[in-house]
């Protein structure tokens, strides 16, 4: 390895981190603002995977000039409308998109929606305007930070030792490692956070703390808002939302006159209404002014592409079908290609994308041999993000990351943007920018953060609780990323958390049931987890056989938590 490289992690996390190599060995850069010479748990996993480096055809391995020419052979036999091309997020660095390029330009059926963020992202869209975070050092001159159904301490490591000293608020069903270094913890019930925030937006009103001065600016809208939290009795929402009015109360003892950000996180928004959900916190925050202060603001997974041209973009005349990612129906299609992504695990509805890829011929272009990889026709090897140059874009923070290529590719494998140079001129299609001039661009380009003009409070809130539909022997499903895994990837824990209250105990072989399918776990018993819920880690191989491939209200995405479940004893795993 050369020395004085710098090395950019390519996982799905808010932090983004860049190293460097020293003394032949790779650490946290110094240079790096949210880095700051440490390397995150992720990331040190990542440097011990072990790369998949055979090309496989039928299970035979073959050599990568082979597997090209299958795959080359099988898109000149195929009807492109009944291709999908279907990508993940295992790789966030910019140059992984030149092959969404050929398969558009191909004529490929794409996807739309999100696995991930779509929902909240639509709301903060329709409330500011665009989804971008404020500059991270609002946050760290905040003085109080209200974590809204995130574990920042874990998913944003890096982000949280920069504000570790301030003074916490945690919002979650989970007693998660968060909560239990906050000040308060509100272990609200799953899908009442729109309740909460109209309840706190109320408090906030009859307590004087709204900021007059932002409201007078959007006056009309904020109107509307204010009088939806009217539309009920206080008292009523402690029982909806478990949250009592004391705790709500300490709430606004420790924000009053204080500097306050907002850190929010995917779980608030697994749901049909999940933009309306976020729009509400989002109202909140304003309604609060904490939008338009020198410190402070809301964060929520942003557009780390939000100022920047897309590089690899095509012709606007190629107009490709698109379907939902959560509804997609793998066999609906002749050829799927999927890359860097896990649908067998990370997709709602594991035993329909196990069907449908089944009955479709599936190429897998990825850097590990995953859980897809076992329904995959043709499988070609991804290079490893060490081998390949590239820029990685936080979506948690302004700071974007460099990556050298600071190895050399292995055998049989090949980059993204290698392998879309290659079928781009095969089939004779318009050829990409060359590989240093994106790369110079992404690297170069300089994007200054703009406060939003207008702000657009909510002014209707139509969400079904899903408390309205649960009988006495249901369970909320919760999922929330792990500090030992990331989504599929490293150590996998496959159990059931359940509350003590549950009427289980430590290691019971159950059987979970919803109406979309059934899996057995091995239960685990956790005081952190509420009581009536059923807590699984991302990652979880069986916990989508539970959850329904349906698509949101308004974003095309998944909703993996509207879902009830029953529990009960098996005596199979």
């Amino acid at each position: 390895m050369n020395s004085n490289k710098k090395v950019a992690c390519p996982l799905d996390c808010y932090d983004a981190c860049q190293a460097e190599i020293i003394d032949e060995n790779i650490k946290g850069s110094k240079e790096h603002f949210t880095t700051n010479s440490k390397l995150c748990v992720n990331f040190a996993q990542l440097l011990k995977e072990d790369y998949h480096q055979s090309p496989k055809f039928n299970n035979e391995d073959i050599s990568l000039e082979e597997s090209l020419e299958v795959l080359s052979a099988k898109l000149k036999d195929n009807d492109a409308s009944k291709t999908l091309f279907y990508e993940g997020s295992g790789n966030l660095g910019k140059m992984q998109a030149a092959v969404k390029n050929f398969f558009t330009q191909y004529g490929s059926t794409l996807t739309k929606g999100s696995l991930c963020d779509g929902g909240g992202g639509l709301g903060i869209e329709q409330g500011r305007g665009s989804i971008v975070n404020p500059p991270i050092q609002k946050l760290i001159d905040s003085d109080v930070i209200v974590v809204w159904g995130r574990n920042f301490s874990v998913t944003s490591s890096h982000m949280y030792n920069l504000v570790k000293d301030k003074t916490f608020i945690t919002i979650d069903p989970i007693k998660t490692d968060i909560a239990k270094k906050s000040d308060i913890h509100m272990q609200i019930n799953p899908k009442t956070d729109y309740e909460l925030a109209l309840l706190l937006t109320r408090f906030a009103n009859m307590q004087d703390i709204e900021d007059e001065e932002f409201l007078e600016e959007h006056s009309e809208g904020a109107e509307w808002f204010f009088d939806i939290t009217r539309n009920r009795p206080v008292v009523s929402y402690e029982a909806t939302t478990g949250v009592s009015l004391a705790l709500v109360n300490q709430f606004f003892e420790l924000i009053e006159n204080k500097k306050v950000s907002f850190v929010v996180g995917l779980g608030v928004q697994k749901y049909f209404e999940g933009a309306q959900i976020m729009r509400c916190i989002d109202s909140l925050a304003a309604y609060l002014g904490v939008h338009k202060k020198q410190a402070g603001g809301v964060w929520y997974l942003s557009n780390s592409s939000h100022g920047y041209e897309n590089q690899f973009k095509v012709k606007s005349s190629i107009k490709n079908k698109k379907v939902s990612v959560a509804q997609v129906d793998f066999s609906s299609y002749d050829l799927v290609f999927i890359q860097g992504a896990n649908p067998v695990v990370s997709a709602p509805n594991t035993k329909a994308v196990i069907e449908g890829l089944k009955n479709s011929f599936v190429v897998c272009f990825t850097t590990t041999y995953n859980d897809t990889c076992e329904y995959a026709d043709l499988i070609i090897p991804a290079s490893s993000f060490l081998s390949k140059a590239d820029v990685r874009l936080s979506y948690g923070h302004e700071y974007k990351a460099i990556s050298n290529a600071i190895e050399n590719p292995k055998e049989n494998t090949i980059s993204e943007y290698k392998l879309a140079s290659v079928l781009i001129e095969k089939f004779g299609f318009e050829a990409l920018k060359s590989e240093e001039e994106i790369l110079d661009y992404y690297t170069n380009k300089t994007v200054e953060y703009e406060e939003f003009e207008t702000f657009e409070f909510i002014e209707e809130v139509d969400v079904e609780p899903l408390y309205k539909h649960k009988n006495s022997t249901n369970f909320y499903l919760i999922t929330a990323k792990s500090k030992n895994s990331l989504n599929s990837q490293f150590t996998i824990d496959n159990h059931v958390y359940l509350n003590e209250s549950s009427g289980f105990k430590n290691n019971d072989a159950v059987k979970i049931s919803s109406s979309f399918g059934e899996a057995n776990f091995t239960v685990k018993l956790s005081e952190d987890i509420k009581s009536e819920c059923a807590f699984f880690y991302a990652g979880n191989k069986k916990v989508n056989y539970l959850t329904p491939n349906k698509e949101d209200e308004e974003s095309f995405s998944a909703m993996f938590q509207e879902v009830l479940i029953e529990i009960e004893l098996s005596s199979t795993l």
